[in-house]
């Protein structure tokens, strides 16, 4: 490889970067960007060949041009270098083999596991790359502002969930090419240090005349590099023009010229000149060359230009030529079926393609791809293949190319929704508008609104959906109710739920009705739209008809969802009983379904899910949001996602899991951002922030400006995720010691100092809240009246960790008149009530601010008891502000050898050793470890401690334990 002129301080900083990947905070992606010709793909092969020296893996893929709607094709040219025995025996290989090559399995066959679903499919490339990673691994894309849709989505994946260990992911781009997804995506790495940017500028003028001009008089090797403005490629044509003997101004006449594929004034004349001295043989093998793009091959550029017998071997004849000319070269690695005899050919530079192939009348560009597609189909190549040059090949309807680009939608829907869509887009652009094709465009339109809609386009997806419903007509009603069914979710994920309920409504009102099955599908979206803007009464009947039809119509998918939803809308009203009711018969249900026969409908596993978080079932709503998020992603239900995890993520922060829940939150907000959709992106943000506030230390302002952003994006809602906005923002205030900021945003949420705007179930919460900012601001009178409040609202509820949250609201205000004793009781109970509901997170926070309280009472042992184990929850959890609270309240009195209270008095030595230890959270066999025993004498053990003490389970042994104050963990 030739010598990287002027590039001395980037290949420094690729340096540290290669050697430095082992470390803890490494930049896990290279961001190569620059003009065309500016030298990224240079540079890019300069950070491969160094990585290879340093006994890396390397895989190098490019992104096309002309190809930019086959799925996942830059991956699939990257992972074609690797080698075929380390492929085989990766057990990802199997489903990376079908979705990146685009084979999928024949009609009518089972479709396997699922594993395609593109949601899955990320999860198996990175562990994958981890793998290789063990040796260390560079993944590098070129030409990444051409990616397909897939693709992008992937590179966005990696970004926000590196592959561990030593791998790379490098990435050349133009900037101005580069769609705007994929900017922000690296932007936001690049913000967080995950990513290493690198912009490519002019090259120095003095190293690139003496590498490439030091045989041209000074004064015009100046003049061309002036011309050129420094880019390489622009250089080297000039050069290459001017020892081909054309006059100096001539050449630098062509500065002036504009050029209409994108790249530096002056460059398209050059090159374009450059072809018109080939021969009328080699100019057909290079327009051939041109449109089959990465599947030219001697044997398929043959077949395409049309000769066969002896005129085969003036094919190669004519590439040997085009090789020699500098005008194609041999292109690495390739899919076999792309392969073949004599390798892949490709052009020099993606440039020398772009404008050939723009040059190629439209007539024979069009007979040059149905050639190509003809010479795939032969080759046994699957639909996904031979779209692209089939729908470049389409001039008028043709009902046998329409047919292969349905087929390649069907085949890529799940891994690759923007792709389907676009296809059926083609299908639906050529197809007859008569009568005789009205009844599958509609069908195809709503595939084809579907797949928008998986794939996060709302609008696009709503906007047709809008057209199908006003053209279907009276011949068709069952396409217009699948329409309107499907246009209320649309509209509902864009934050148009008043929208979607007139919809829903004047459908339900048309006669005659709908059937059963759409009526149940009618009548839930109109109950989500109810209960998104805060108005659940107002559908409950429509709910509760949706559970009749559909268990009379013997449609278990149908009642699981209705009564889901049900459970939903009473816990979100405060009806704990008949929200319990409804989650019981949901859950037995849905227990009882395959998960195909809840594919269609898996967002009522997100219902249920959150439905169990307000009735604080926990354990049942991790069940039920594990299975909609296998389901959804297998199924490539994106728009579900967001739902389902924030419900996975609000569950994991309770239950004091703050890592796991991060993640899941920044994936819901992700998704939602591509979504389109502000009140989800609100949702997704002000769960967010909750996370952030306990999982980040003290003075971290991530939380807080999260807030802000929620709020700003849903500032033209009024709706409950716009009043949840709201709330966290006063949440995320309080913390950060701004009082009355914190009241504001609360009242704002609520509607009022009572909060009648808000949902009883999240109520007492934010009164706790309020409780504390009064106090801090002073206003002791209206913290009390809000503390009774909150006692009012816990008490409807009747549930154990809202009780807690009043609790907690009236320890602040005993706390603040100086009635120590009673705030400790207080808190006591609150933590024992968070203790039987499972939320250990908030249990260790009351722990915290009961612990400065027994110590401030003079019960050292005791408060080193509470605080020993809120801090051991708190740091295995990773609840950074508890953690940094711990230690800020950290009792004086640490005695290690505490004496043994008088309840504990007929223990043993280590009875109590295992009592303690077992209120520090430790399992029997930890138990048994720690101290050295057999887990049949720790059982044992407890066993004897329960009689003694009269307890009659592990939850009750530990509130005693702590209530007496024995220094556990000292």
């Amino acid at each position: 490889m030739a010598q990287l002129v002027g590039r001395s301080a980037e290949l420094a900083r690729l340096d540290a970067l290669l050697a430095g990947l082992d470390r803890p905070g490494a930049s896990a992606v290279l961001d190569i960007s620059g003009e065309p010709g500016i030298g990224k793909s240079r540079l890019l092969s300069e950070v491969c060949a160094r990585a290879r020296q340093a006994g890396f893996t390397v895989l190098r893929g490019r992104a096309t041009e002309y190809e930019q709607h086959l799925p996942f094709q830059a991956f699939a040219d990257a992972l074609a270098d690797v080698d075929p025995a380390i492929m085989a025996a990766d057990p990802a290989f199997p489903e990376l083999d079908l979705a990146l090559h685009g084979i999928r399995q024949a009609p009518g066959e089972a479709s396997g596991s699922g594993a395609a679903a593109r949601l899955g499919l990320r999860r198996a490339i990175t562990a994958f790359f981890t793998r290789l990673g063990e040796r260390g691994l560079v993944l590098a894309i070129d030409d990444l502002h051409w990616a397909d849709p897939a693709s992008r989505e992937l590179v966005d994946h990696l970004i926000r969930h590196p592959a561990r260990g030593r791998v790379l992911l490098a990435v050349a781009r133009r900037v101005r090419q580069t769609p705007t997804s994929l900017t922000a995506a690296l932007t936001r790495g690049t913000d967080s240090a995950d990513v290493l940017h690198i912009a490519l500028g002019p090259l120095p003028e003095d190293e690139s005349i003496d590498a490439w001009a030091s045989d041209i008089p000074p004064y015009q090797a100046q003049q061309l590099y002036v011309a050129s403005e420094g880019n390489p490629l622009y250089l080297l044509a000039l050069l290459h023009a001017y020892r081909s003997g054309a006059p100096l101004h001539t050449i630098l006449a062509l500065s002036d010229t504009t050029d209409a594929v994108g790249v530096p004034n002056g460059l398209a004349a050059l090159l374009l000149d450059e072809l018109s001295t080939l021969t009328a043989p080699q100019h057909h093998v290079a327009e051939a060359v041109a449109v089959l793009g990465d599947h030219a091959t001697p044997a398929i550029v043959t077949e395409v230009i049309g000769l066969s017998g002896k005129k085969v071997e003036e094919v190669g004849e004519q590439i040997r030529a085009l090789m020699a000319r500098d005008v194609l070269r041999t292109a690495p690695g390739g899919h076999a079926l792309r392969t073949g005899p004599g390798g892949r050919l490709a052009f020099r530079h993606p440039l020398v393609r772009a404008l050939l192939y723009e040059n190629i009348g439209r007539g024979r560009r069009a007979e040059l791809h149905h050639r190509a597609a003809q010479a795939l189909a032969r080759r046994g190549a699957p639909a996904t293949e031979r779209a692209h040059h089939v729908e470049r090949s389409m001039t008028g309807w043709d009902g046998e190319a329409a047919a292969t680009l349905e087929e390649a939608a069907a085949q890529c829907a799940a891994t690759a929704p923007a792709t389907a869509a676009h296809l059926l887009h083609v299908v639906l652009a050529h197809m007859p508008d008569t009568p005789h094709h009205v009844r599958r465009r509609g069908e195809l339109a709503l595939a084809r609104a579907q797949a928008l809609g998986v794939s996060g386009n709302l609008r696009e997806s709503r906007d047709l959906l809008h057209h199908l419903i006003e053209t279907s007509g009276k011949d068709h009603p069952d396409l217009r109710t699948a329409a309107i069914a499907q246009c209320a979710v649309m509209e509902r994920h864009l934050g148009h739920s008043p929208e979607a309920t007139a919809l829903l409504l004047r459908e339900l009102s048309h006669q005659p009705g709908p059937s059963p099955g759409q009526a149940v599908s009618l009548r839930l979206a109109l109950g989500m739209s109810a209960l998104l803007t805060a108005s659940y009464p107002e559908a409950r009947a429509d709910v509760a008809e949706a559970v009749s039809i559909a268990g009379s119509d013997d449609n278990p998918t149908g009642e699981a969802a209705a009564l889901a939803l049900a459970a939903l809308g009473e816990a979100y009203e405060g009806e704990t009983e008949a929200a319990a009711r409804f989650a019981d018969a949901a859950s037995r249900l849905v227990d009882a379904l395959t998960d195909p026969g809840l594919t269609d409908l898996c967002e009522s596993l997100g219902w249920l899910a959150w439905a169990e978080v307000l009735l604080e079932r926990y354990e049942d709503a991790e069940r039920h949001f594990t299975r909609g998020l296998a389901i959804a992603r297998r199924g490539g239900r994106l728009h579900v996602l967001p739902h389902l995890l924030t419900s996975k993520a609000f569950v994991h922060l309770t239950t004091c899991r703050l890592p796991s829940a991060l993640e899941a939150a920044e994936e819901a907000e992700t998704l939602a951002r591509a979504a389109g959709s502000p009140d989800l992106l609100g949702f997704t943000l002000a769960i967010k922030t909750l996370v952030l506030l306990l999982g980040r230390p003290f003075g971290d302002g991530r939380a807080l400006s999260t807030a802000e952003e929620a709020v700003g994006v849903t500032s033209a809602s009024k709706g409950w995720w716009a009043s949840l906005a709201w709330c966290m923002l006063g949440h995320a205030a309080f913390v950060s010691g701004d009082p009355h900021r914190a009241q504001e945003a609360i009242i704002a949420a609520g509607g009022g100092r009572e909060l009648p705007l808000l949902q009883p179930s999240i109520r007492p919460g934010q009164l706790d809240t309020l409780t504390g900012a009064a106090l801090t601001a002073g206003d002791v009178d209206q913290a009390g009246r809000w503390a009774a409040q909150a006692t009012r609202e816990a008490d409807r509820l009747g549930l154990d960790g809202q009780r807690a949250g009043a609790l907690r609201a009236q320890a602040s205000l005993a706390e603040h008149r100086g009635d120590t004793d009673k705030a400790v009781r207080l808190l006591e109970t609150a933590a024992e009530q968070y203790v039987r509901c499972g939320q250990s997170l908030w249990e260790a926070y009351t722990l915290l601010r009961a612990a400065p309280l027994v110590q401030r009472d003079g019960q050292g042992t005791r408060a080193a008891a509470m605080w020993h184990r809120a801090h051991r929850i708190a740091v295995g959890g990773g609840a950074r502000l508890l953690v940094d609270l711990a230690e800020l309240t950290r009792p004086q009195v640490m005695s290690n050898a505490p004496a043994v209270p008088a309840e504990l008095a007929e223990l043993t030595t280590r009875e109590v050793e295992v009592a303690g230890l077992l209120a520090e959270g430790l399992s029997n066999q930890d138990i048994a470890a720690r101290l050295h025993l057999s887990r049949r004498t720790v059982e044992t053990h407890l066993s004897s401690v329960y009689r003694k003490l009269s307890v009659p389970s592990r939850s009750a042994l530990t509130r005693l334990i702590t209530r007496v104050g024995l220094g556990v963990g000292s």
